[in-house]
């Protein structure tokens, strides 16, 4: 027994090595961390429990056969972070490259398969040259099985991919699958197709950087969600994501008591709003005054900023926070911020999340590149989103409300369980001063005066039209509250909406506008 027993130990140790040491120490020569020692700064202290560790791979082709190595080219299994059950795969640079074969889809597959059956997320940890080569179709057949899953997973159990090399190919499909990615600056990047064969066809000359790096994924694709300074901070990322997000689809997230109590008065609210209309105010602080401890964990930070997305809690309780950013682009809805928001609360609705919007939006974005790019069916997804969510909903309109993008913000029309204004609310078509415009230009012309009657008839149309009272009129409004209040106002509708019980007719599934 004890020669089997050292047999044993002796191929634990090989299989630890991945690829052997001399690979590992180029990996770190280059500031970058194993597949094993990620798994380790993600999870508790001893509690990763691996899954084939002496799988090899099958190919006989291109002297495949002389290439093998226990374990293959990634490490699955699972483990706990905070205590709590996650299914983690961590793809292996110092093997072939990280290459997908077959087996390693097959590893990778049986995780998911256990984590969908058990309720626990999955996280993936990526770092892979693409598809393996030698193996052909049986690769692109792995390929496509994790993609299934990852598509039969979705809102089942939260998904989180952390790339931290290269993701290039079939391989960023799987990513783009899932909930959240969180990349690292400088060391990954994510493409189709990579430099040299967009030379070949496009004759652009393009970095690998500024074709699929971190920055311009995080910014101006929004593929990614966040810009990591480093490994660790990329874990770090998705540690503190997971403490928002519950198990699964039939669970709550957790709670996290708070010294921050549920009374507490943000008089700083009570002259946020400027008094020029036109003037910007910065949301992120009317979030953070009404939170618990001013602690929000952004999402898609630098991608079209004009709108904020991002976890907070409320008496320990976990909300999503959707708001307009006056400070940037007046707060305006375009094509990009819609389809990021529209995918944020839809995520939020599949894991039981309740979403908190605070709304000072003029419009849509005009123009030219907005219309031809598909601002109508783009602007739609977000109404989408709005109107099939059955979590509580919740809306504060802290300042303009205009037009469309009045009833695509969680207005009470789209299901909107407790809509809330400030008084400094303007709910109308269109800003007064626009509105008189239309109304009496013409009129204006055969005046003497014709700023100053069209000066008095935008006070008029003010009092009369472009203010909260008469949405509460109507009750589209459900109360005008004091700003300094919005906290202890949301707390407490978060408290009455905690057993809310909706559904949408049966079906299928619906036809998003994508």
């Amino acid at each position: 027994m004890s020669d089997q027993l050292d047999q044993l130990l002796k191929l634990r140790a090989e299989a630890r090595l991945g690829g052997g040491q001399e690979r590992i120490d180029k990996l770190h020569a280059k500031g970058r961390m194993t597949a094993r020692e990620r798994i380790d700064l993600l999870l508790d202290p001893g509690s990763f429990e691996e899954f084939d560790m002496f799988k090899t791979h099958r190919c006989t082709s291109f002297g495949m056969e002389k290439k093998t190595f226990p374990g293959d080219g990634v490490v699955t299994g699972y483990g706990t972070v905070d205590g709590r059950l996650i299914y983690v795969y961590a793809q292996d640079p110092t093997v072939l490259g990280g290459s997908l074969s077959e087996t390693i889809a097959e590893k990778i597959c049986k995780i998911m398969d256990l984590a969908v059956k058990n309720g626990a997320p999955i996280i993936g940890l990526n770092d892979s040259g693409g598809a393996r080569i030698q193996e052909g179709i049986e690769s692109l057949a792995g390929y496509s099985d994790i993609f299934l899953r990852n598509v039969m997973a979705s809102g089942v159990v939260p998904q989180i991919s952390a790339i931290f090399g290269p993701c290039a190919g079939g391989a960023v499909y799987s990513p783009a699958l899932t909930d959240f990615i969180a990349m690292v600056r400088n060391n990954s990047y994510m493409f189709l197709t990579g430099p040299k064969v967009v030379k070949s066809v496009t004759h652009e000359d393009v970095t690998v950087e500024e074709l699929g790096g971190a920055d311009m994924h995080s910014s101006r694709s929004g593929v990614s969600d966040y810009a990591a300074e480093s490994g660790i901070d990329c874990v770090e990322y998705v540690k503190k994501l997971l403490s928002y997000l519950p198990q699964n689809n039939v669970e709550t997230p957790p709670m996290l008591p708070t010294q921050d109590p549920s009374e507490r008065r943000a008089e700083e609210l009570n002259a946020i709003i400027p008094e020029s209309a036109s003037e910007a105010y910065d949301m992120k602080e009317v979030i953070l005054a009404s939170i618990d401890n001013r602690d929000f964990f952004e999402i898609k930070k630098d991608f079209a900023p004009n709108l904020i997305i991002g976890f907070a809690r409320y008496s320990g309780k976990v909300v999503g926070i959707v708001a307009n950013q006056p400070s940037h682009l007046s707060g305006v809805l375009d094509i990009d911020s819609s389809i990021k928001g529209a995918r944020f609360v839809r995520f939020c609705d599949c894991f039981n999340i309740p979403v908190v919007t605070f709304v000072d939006v003029p419009g849509f974005l005009p123009g030219t590149s907005q219309e031809y790019g598909g601002v109508i069916r783009n602007g739609a997804k977000m109404l989408y989103a709005y109107a099939e969510a059955t979590i509580p909903k919740i809306t504060v309109i802290t300042r303009k409300a205009y037009g469309g993008a009045y009833c695509v913000m969680s207005s009470k029309h789209l299901r909107g369980d407790i809509n809330y204004a400030w008084p400094s609310a303007e709910i109308a078509v269109m800003g007064a001063k626009g509105a008189v415009g239309v109304l009496y230009g013409r009129e204006a012309q055969k005046t003497d005066d014709p700023a100053a009657y069209l000066a008095q008839k935008e006070a008029e149309y003010q009092e009369a039209v472009a203010n909260p009272y008469v949405a509460a009129r109507r009750g589209y409004v459900d109360d005008i509250i004091e700003p300094a209040r919005t906290r202890f106002r949301i707390i407490k509708a978060l408290g009455m909406l905690q057993n809310k019980r909706e559904s949408n007719p049966m079906k299928k599934h619906g036809n998003i506008p994508l």
